[in-house]
């Protein structure tokens, strides 16, 4: 699918605030319909481009104070094999797959305490997966990619 300048408008818009904003919203922001903006919506879900709407959860209010980053190695003919079983283990929230260098897989946990920490790192070695290093995340910010459209979000259609 070849994203045009509305797609990547709805895009922009929805990266900055899926939840509150409504499709009216977005159409009189790039310039078309609301029903044209629930068309492209559908559409890009449908090619897999929109994967999902997921909340932004600050886990240390949740009660859940280690938020952590697993930096691992797994061999490079099995990663995708290995990042596909690691999301079975309990506390494991997001997998990346690194395609370059000796630490290909990182991995973002949260756990209750150190011992569950420990649990995961322990599942993820007996999956054949070295846990090479670990690190508590203090917070996370998510920003929208200005490529998608901010350019017509922000009413400078000359681009």
């Amino acid at each position: 699918m070849d994203l045009d300048e509305v797609d990547k408008g709805i895009l922009y818009l929805l990266q900055r605030d899926a939840r509150e904003i409504t499709t009216q919203e977005m159409a009189d922001q790039v310039g078309v319909s609301a029903s044209t903006v629930r068309n492209r919506i559908k559409q890009m879900e449908e090619y897999g481009i929109i994967r999902g709407y997921y909340p932004d959860i600050d886990y240390d209010k949740a009660g859940l104070q280690l938020y952590v980053e697993i930096i691992c190695s797994a061999p490079n003919p099995q990663r995708e094999q290995l990042a596909g079983q690691a999301r079975d283990i309990g506390g494991i929230i997001s997998i990346r797959e690194v395609l370059n260098g000796e630490d290909n897989m990182q991995i973002d946990a949260v756990g209750t305490d150190s011992d569950d920490v420990a649990r995961i790192t322990d599942e993820l070695s007996e999956l054949g997966v070295r846990v090479v290093n670990t690190k508590i995340i203090k917070n996370t910010v998510i920003q929208p990619f200005n490529y998608f459209g901010e350019h017509v979000v922000e009413g400078d259609r000359s681009e």
